[in-house]
């Protein structure tokens, strides 16, 4: 099964831990960069791992901002990550946010940055998703999970 034909082939998805495991372990995490005043938590990316950042969206309801911490990799300038929500069904929050509002801050271990957000399509998300596959322990797999296809996230700077 292709991901990008977005078919679900239960099958061959590889197990996830309980859906209570993967929030609590959010929470966790963003409870460690908190009380930690940010000095953990986030981490660059290297070659054989994607990195950490903080994504802060407007939210598309609230017009409040809104915090998230995604894994994300580095293609030139720009840096990616995917909306995949945990690998379950409903496209993650900040997602949605960037869709009604594309414009967004990032903080990373080094600063921050203005960034506008696109989904990739075609060719430039064949190309991300097979560069994030080389970081993933069976990335396919877990996309099988997903109804529709997971979005591949581009962050552009912004100047």
């Amino acid at each position: 099964m292709d991901e990008t034909a977005g078919q679900v082939d239960e099958a061959r998805s590889p197990r996830l831990p309980p859906r209570w495991f993967v929030r609590t372990a959010w929470v966790v995490h963003r409870a460690m960069y908190r009380v930690t005043g940010g000095r953990r938590g986030l981490w660059r990316p290297r070659p054989d791992r994607w990195g950490t950042l903080v994504l802060r969206t407007t939210g598309r309801r609230t017009g409040q901002e809104r915090e998230a911490i995604v894994a994300y990799m580095e293609d030139g300038p720009n840096l990616v990550t995917l909306a995949m929500n945990g690998w379950a069904a409903p496209e993650p929050a900040w997602w949605l946010n960037l869709q009604a509002h594309p414009e967004a801050t990032v903080v990373l271990k080094d600063g921050s940055r203005a960034v506008r957000a696109r989904a990739a399509a075609g060719a430039e998300r064949e190309r991300l998703w097979s560069e994030y596959r080389k970081l993933g322990k069976d990335l396919d797999g877990f996309a099988t999970r997903r109804p529709t296809e997971t979005a591949v996230v581009v962050l552009e700077p912004r100047g």
